[in-house]
């Protein structure tokens, strides 16, 4: 049978998820993109406006970085009772009892261990490592060659940056920005942007 996945988002987060998707079975995919200049990702057509939703039955998957657009989209496919994707790239390794919600793509080399849950619509990106006993709350992103410990709590629509550390048994609020290469040695307890070593709040 057949399987098409529809991705919005035809950018080069898009690019990526289109390439796990390959990997994992679809046959089928197609971008929505809101750049009317924008023909094709990938070698693959880019069909239509991510407002078009309703036009295509299939899978599919919000490729948006932004958080705040990627949890508005999400919301209103999940309302229109289409079915959203979760991807996860051959070369993760994802310990045996993680759980991971719909809308969430675990890329290339991702290490995820035992007891941690990632929320609905997280990107865990290539390289990244979520120890054990980890919350990842909706819509955040670990980015590339992010290192999160053991019994971190991440808020929603927080940003990990790339390089980034937070050590073990510590939380970090919704609505974060950790800057690249940032080290986390204390739980964050009022949203803002955190840069440095160790990381401290900037304006």
């Amino acid at each position: 049978m057949s399987r098409r996945l529809i991705i919005l988002g035809a950018g080069g987060h898009g690019k990526v998820v289109a390439d796990i998707a390959m990997r994992t079975g679809y046959d089928e995919i197609l971008f929505l993109d809101d750049d009317p200049e924008l023909k094709e990702c990938l070698g693959l057509p880019v069909v239509g406006r991510t407002s078009e939703t309703n036009a295509y039955e299939g899978d599919f998957f919000v490729a948006i970085g932004n958080p705040n657009t990627r949890e508005t989209i999400t919301n209103r496919l999940e309302s229109q009772g289409k079915t959203v994707a979760t991807l996860i790239h051959p070369s993760a390794v994802i310990g045996h009892d993680v759980v991971i919600d719909e809308g969430t793509v675990i890329m290339a080399g991702a290490v995820i261990n035992p007891g941690s849950v990632i929320g609905k619509g997280c990107i865990i990106n290539t390289c990244a490592s979520v120890d054990h006993d980890c919350m990842i709350h909706d819509f955040a992103h670990v980015s590339v060659g992010a290192r999160v410990v053991g019994a971190v709590e991440i808020g929603e629509r927080t940003w990990i940056g790339a390089g980034a550390a937070v050590s073990n048994n510590l939380s970090i609020v919704p609505d974060c920005m950790i800057g690249a290469g940032a080290v986390i040695i204390r739980s964050i307890e009022k949203a803002g942007t955190y840069v440095g070593v160790p990381a401290r709040k900037i304006k």
